[in-house]
């Protein structure tokens, strides 16, 4: 893959590949953060600020970790991206939580979410015989930790602080333009799951919700140059869903999700040069800078699950739609999700026909909350 190619896979990550012909689209820095990372959401439409508890829920909503059914749990995804065109770009996402306490009320998280670009072969003119000029390695990756609390039986909040390194150079050299950008980031999120009722032809329900604002932090800085600077993909989502337990065996679960990108778009083919406050108001006066997505998940004893999802995006906003599919095993402590992206837009998906792996591993006991 060339390096033009590659640095604008990098800018232009999580948005589809042919949508940068629109001039009011919105692009930030370090968008690799808008790509859901695990399977199991990979499956359900790219959502998960309000589905059940999992051992990826770090990048969702880390208020969902205090209803966890599992006193600690650790997960690992690899996700390959653009896969028609290259077999050395992917992300790699892993995740980690524990119970603090014996009363098993808060909780500390962490994550690490890596995005590999590749290698790009770079050569240089010297005279008219052209050489090479070693090898550039784009990447991006975050680091974050988070303190979960059940506030009550049936609402938690958390806090998330994440360190943000984006280096589309690739170690290009000292005398270019582009260098590695850091910057630090908070999520503040909480989530409901209320006690299972009498619900459709007597059947037992629960009810969630969950919302989550993420990314909130200083612009990132890729030249040194201060009006050029990029917003960090700070997002508002909001989510709900039902879980109807048909036995003690069988549970299908419905939910749904809107997402906001809180982020200004162009004004007169300009990006706003604005602080990060007033860079979420001016975001919605961009009315369609919002996404939706709708999920259905059947799992059979806690240890097989078929899931199917949908998500829309403006087409004038980056076009992503698609529909997904995902199923997830588990045996004993260990798990395995899976999941299939199907695009569904005119515009090229840079996931599509995509398969996504997550490994899980429940290395700590059944919590308070295994029969909740």
């Amino acid at each position: 893959m060339t390096l033009g190619k590659k640095l604008f896979l990098g800018l232009g990550l999580g948005m589809s590949m042919m949508a940068y012909s629109q001039s009011n689209i919105v692009l930030t820095g370090a968008p690799f953060l808008r790509i859901s990372p695990d399977a199991r959401s990979g499956g359900m439409g790219d959502q998960g600020v309000a589905t059940t508890t999992d051992a990826f829920s770090q990048f969702w909503n880390a208020a969902k970790y205090p209803f966890s059914k599992t006193t600690a749990a650790v997960g690992v995804n690899y996700t390959p991206y653009m896969g028609k065109l290259t077999n050395d770009v992917f992300l790699l996402y892993g995740a980690y939580h524990q119970f603090l306490g014996e009363e098993e009320r808060s909780t500390i998280s962490a994550s690490l979410y890596y995005f590999n670009m590749g290698e790009v072969a770079l050569t240089e003119l010297r005279g008219n015989v052209p050489e090479s000029a070693g090898i550039s390695k784009p990447n991006e990756f975050s680091i974050d930790v988070a303190y979960g609390l059940k506030l009550s039986d049936y609402y938690s909040m958390a806090v998330t602080g994440r360190f943000i390194r984006s280096d589309l150079g690739g170690g290009l050299g000292s005398d270019n333009t582009l260098k590695p950008a850091n910057s630090f980031a908070v999520d503040v999120s909480g989530y409901f799951q209320s006690e299972k009722h009498t619900s459709i032809n007597d059947f037992e329900g629960r009810a969630r919700a969950g919302f989550s604002i993420q990314n909130l932090g200083p612009r990132l800085d890729y030249t040194g140059d201060d009006a050029s600077r990029s917003y960090l993909p700070t997002m508002a989502r909001l989510g709900a869903g039902y879980d109807l337990f048909v036995d003690d065996l069988n549970r299908v679960g419905l939910s749904f999700e809107a997402s906001k990108l809180l982020v200004p778009g162009p004004e007169n083919g300009v990006v706003p040069n604005v602080g990060v406050i007033e860079g979420i108001g001016k975001s919605f006066n961009n009315e369609k800078s919002t996404m939706f997505s709708g999920a259905v998940e059947y799992e059979y004893d806690n240890a097989f699950a078929v899931r199917g999802g949908y998500f829309h995006e403006s087409e004038e906003q980056g076009a992503r739609q698609f529909a997904t599919v995902g199923v997830g095993l588990k045996y004993q402590s260990f798990g395995l999700d899976m999941s299939y992206l199907i695009n569904t837009s005119k515009v090229n998906s840079a996931l599509d026909n995509t398969l996504r792996f997550g490994l899980t591993w429940n290395i700590g006991e059944e919590s308070s909350n295994s029969d909740y």
